[in-house]
């Protein structure tokens, strides 16, 4: 198994990463701690603020910009989310950006739009870049048990999921949960969160992972 997913393929334009995931899972705190990590590794980052039904969301994630020092693109609450997406891909391409961060809004009790949303999304951000996101990352809280494998269900249904990342592992849950998402629909977890700091977001590691579950 790969160890880390730090290295950007070498590819022609920047490398967009999507971050999906419900409300309160730690979503907008793993895309910053994600941009420092490759802030760190001297790339040039982006973040879009695609999250604008969260008033909050848009404020945590410049936040964050700031911290991780890099640049964002942001609206005002309300805008259009895939307008926000084009104009950070498209500030990506024109200013020579490694990485685009790409937020979205993670509310399943309106299930039907989020979902039509998140494919508009992709269906703008393609029109720029045929083939990205080259990542569509799923933010999952381990303390939430059976209801992860859930919410990993209805987000497969929507986009094309390409990893996992768990948060929320330093709580007693020892996410046991993740061998059954992994078993079920066959899903590599990209990394682990496990404390609030920037290196608290780890790649993940299978073996050490197992054995800390069955320690």
């Amino acid at each position: 198994m790969k160890e880390s997913y730090d290295a950007i393929p070498e590819i022609n334009g920047p490398y967009v990463i999507m971050v999906v995931g419900v409300n309160g899972v730690g979503k907008t705190t793993t895309i910053g701690k994600i941009a420092a990590q490759y802030r760190q590794q001297g790339k040039k980052v982006l973040m879009g603020a695609g999250d604008t039904f969260r008033a909050a969301a848009i404020e945590q994630l410049v936040e964050w910009s700031r911290r991780a020092d890099c640049d964002i693109v942001q609206k005002d609450p309300g805008s259009d989310p895939s307008a926000v997406m084009y104009e950070t891909v498209q500030k990506g391409i024109d200013e020579d950006y490694d990485v685009v961060i790409c937020d979205t809004a993670g509310r399943l009790h309106t299930k039907k739009n989020l979902m039509e949303e998140l494919k508009k999304m992709v269906r703008v951000i393609r029109k720029l870049i045929p083939d990205a996101p080259h990542e569509i990352l799923l933010v999952l809280d381990a303390t939430t048990g059976q209801n992860a494998i859930f919410q990993t269900r209805e987000f497969m249904e929507a986009t094309d999921l390409t990893g996992l990342i768990i948060t929320k592992l330093d709580g007693t849950s020892k996410g046991g949960v993740v061998i059954g998402i992994v078993n079920e629909f066959d899903i590599p977890v990209r990394y682990i969160g496990v404390g609030e700091q920037v290196e608290d977001l780890r790649p993940f590691d299978a073996q050490q992972f197992t054995e800390s579950i069955f320690a």
